[in-house]
């Protein structure tokens, strides 16, 4: 079973986290609150996306890459595909 698949309660409680949070962004922004509030705002959503990243990626490296049923050349594509992901990910 996919690890998004077995996490997936875990991995939609962040994702609803995140949506309230940018919810809540948008309603200050909305209100004209102050600056200092928009950024601690956006602070947190940024955090909860990268909390949700790390879940999803340490899965995609235990259960893809390190597992034993890979031949050498399944796992450096498995790895290459982390690479590039990582890669759209810290643009």
């Amino acid at each position: 079973m996919a690890h998004t698949i077995r996490d997936k309660k875990q991995l939609m409680t962040r994702v609803r986290r995140i949506k309230g949070q940018a919810q809540a962004l948008e309603v200050a922004l909305e209100n004209e609150v102050e600056c200092l509030a928009v950024l601690q705002q956006i602070a947190a959503i940024q955090g909860a996306v990268k909390g949700l990243m790390a879940l999803v990626l340490e899965g995609q490296i235990r259960e893809h890459i390190g597992s034993d049923a890979l031949s050498p050349e399944q796992r450096q594509r498995e790895i290459e595909q982390v690479i590039s992901a990582m890669r759209s990910y810290m643009k």
